[in-house]
């Protein structure tokens, strides 16, 4: 399972955050109380976390209610936004339009990197859990769809196939036949059985 995490002043003024350790606020902070509550009915067997305060601070409710410890991965971090980071969307437009038309931070992190970061983490994650076992891994918005998008195969030149995350929204992935599938996305409600065809 796969949070990002609760809201920041920067997510509210559209700032691009990146690797600035913004926390989270009043706001964030009760979207991950209510998530954490929400997720500890899953009984999850680890979580993981990005580094960055705002990550940790939406582990932490989960971590408080299930008594699990919180591992801390760097590689779960956003993207390096470069010389964008503690710009509005606005300001990009303006200063870096051609960047921000192909969202392409100068001296920011490159897609395909972040991709292959965080699709590591995720299969660390997954290893680490018995089968059957559930982790639930807590990151940001770009990073967990970049990654997503490298666990599913989607090219690279539709990236961006998957919508956002909204804040302490999840997306469930599972493997099966030694393939990711996904399972559910942008989810704010406990997850359902599915009984399909294909079990």
């Amino acid at each position: 399972m796969l949070l990002r995490h609760g809201q920041t002043i920067w997510n509210v003024e559209r700032r691009f955050q990146g690797h600035t350790d913004i926390p989270l606020d009043e706001t964030g902070k009760a979207q991950a109380e209510r998530a954490g509550r929400l997720l500890a009915a899953l009984r999850p067997d680890v979580i993981v976390s990005s580094d960055l305060s705002r990550a940790v601070g939406t582990a932490q409710p989960l971590a408080t209610l299930t008594g699990l410890v919180v591992t801390l991965d760097k590689d779960l971090r956003e993207r390096s936004g470069g010389k964008w980071e503690g710009l509005s969307d606005e300001e990009i437009r303006e200063r870096y339009p051609k960047e921000r038309e192909a969202w392409d931070p100068p001296d920011g992190e490159r897609a395909p990197a972040v991709a292959e970061r965080v699709a590591a983490a995720f299969q660390r994650a997954a290893d680490s859990i018995p089968p059957g076992g559930l982790a639930v891994v807590v990151s940001h918005g770009a990073a967990l769809r970049f990654g997503m998008e490298r666990v599913l195969g989607v090219p690279e030149e539709i990236s961006g196939l998957l919508g956002p995350l909204s804040n302490c929204s999840w997306s469930v992935l599972g493997q099966r036949w030694n393939r990711w599938r996904l399972l559910e996305h942008n989810a704010g409600t406990l997850p359902e059985p599915v009984i399909g065809d294909d079990r």
